[in-house]
């Protein structure tokens, strides 16, 4: 599975990313203000992750266990089947990975994973 881009992600939910556009200190809101009321899927939040799950997709029976315990809801699904993690918004805690009854998701290093993944490009 490749990655989902993040302007489909975003373009796929409606939202659009206001705060990408530079704006001048005249139009900035005043401090301690919460202009919108908070959905993570609007940012990108797996930039800090160290660690990033892989699903052995031969192994998974699609029991779903890992898409209800996923904190950031990660975990992508359609029609009965795991297809894949966001990894825009895949933190890396390993979650996924704990609860997998047949530990068919391993956490493998971000580093090793990005030098793997230009190798192959």
């Amino acid at each position: 599975m490749t990655e989902l881009s993040n302007e489909i992600l975003l373009k796929g939910y409606g939202f659009v990313d206001k705060y990408a556009v530079k704006r001048n200190w005249e139009e900035l809101p005043p401090g301690c203000c919460i202009e919108d009321a908070g959905c993570g899927i609007a940012y990108q939040t797996g930039d800090w992750r160290s660690e990033r799950p892989v699903i052995d997709f031969d192994r998974c029976v699609h029991c779903f266990i890992c898409w209800v315990y996923c904190p950031d809801a990660s975990i992508l699904a359609k029609d009965g089947k795991i297809l894949g993690v966001d990894l825009y918004h895949c933190k890396g805690c390993g979650v996924c990975a704990t609860e997998c009854p047949r530990k068919c998701i391993s956490m493998v290093d971000e580093a090793s994973a990005l030098r793997e993944e230009a190798v192959a490009k």
